[in-house]
Parts: C-alpha cells; sequence; structure tokens
C-alpha cells in the first residue's frame, strides 16, 4: 500500500507540526483547514460564505495535487465557530458538493487560534487507480524502461 504526503502551493500552507494532506493506499486524508490565501497565509473573507468557498477551494487544491477531486471526497468534518451559522454555510457547502454528498459531521468549536476564522474542515477522499506515482515507483518505471530497451 502507497502511503506518502501531498503538498500544494495552491492550498493553504501549515500552520503548524502537520501536513497539508497524506495518501494511504487508495485513501486520501486532507488537513483540518481554514480560509486562508494560499499565496499570504492571510485569512479570506469577513462572511460564513466567503469563508466556507475559499476553505473548499483549499481542500480542492490539496485533492488535485494527488489527482483527486471533490467528487472522491467521502467523509467531511466540519468546525463553526457559530453552530448559528449553519444555514448559510451548508448553502456553498451544498452547491459546491455533488450528489450523493459526502457522509459529514458538523460541530460548534473554539476557532480562536486564528482569529476571524469562522470555519475549519477536514475531509477523507477515496481515488483508487488515480493516484499519483511516488518518486521511488517513478524512479523504477524509468530503469525498468532502460533495461528493456538494451
Amino acid at each position: 500500500m502507497a502511503k506518502y504526503e501531498i503538498q500544494s502551493k495552491r492550498g493553504a500552507p501549515p500552520r503548524g507540526a502537520y501536513s497539508q494532506g497524506w495518501r494511504a493506499g487508495d485513501f486520501i486524508f486532507v488537513t483540518g483547514t481554514g480560509p486562508s490565501d494560499p499565496a499570504t497565509g492571510n485569512l479570506v473573507g469577513d462572511t460564513i460564505e466567503q469563508q466556507t468557498d475559499q476553505t473548499i477551494d483549499n481542500i480542492s487544491a490539496i485533492l488535485d495535487a494527488d489527482g483527486a477531486s471533490l467528487q472522491d471526497v467521502v467523509k467531511v468534518t466540519v468546525h463553526l465557530a457559530d453552530t448559528g451559522l449553519f444555514a448559510r454555510y451548508n448553502a456553498v457547502y451544498a452547491r459546491r458538493f455533488s450528489k450523493p454528498y459526502p457522509v459529514r459531521t458538523t460541530v460548534g468549536s473554539n476557532l480562536g487560534h486564528s482569529p476571524g476564522m469562522l470555519i475549519e474542515i477536514d475531509c477523507i477522499a477515496y481515488s483508487a487507480g488515480r493516484k499519483k506515482k511516488s518518486q521511488g515507483e517513478k524512479k523504477k518505471k524509468k530503469s525498468g524502461t532502460r533495461r528493456n530497451r538494451k
């Protein structure tokens, strides 16, 4: 089973000791990410709608870095700073994810570690047969091809 780290410059950069994502076999695990601008690391948006869109953009970028998409997501966990924002966040979520929707847990959380952050999302995707080849697999294939040409 292949296991490797996934990194994307188009996704929110880690702000601590964690990875953006990991592939383990056919599953991709994306870290809890918020509405950070990938280029600056600054918080994007003042409304739950803007922050939800940016957060999902960041998740999508990490999935895309390993050949997956939002359509491959099977499990989502959402942390809201204020559960009273649920209906507004859910409207954006429903627009960005497709039916059949992933299973989802939404909870209220203290997101005070990032002042102004209203949402954080992590997810698990199932993406069989579309994973990128690890550097070791690429080297083996190249060296194997060279041997076959002789």
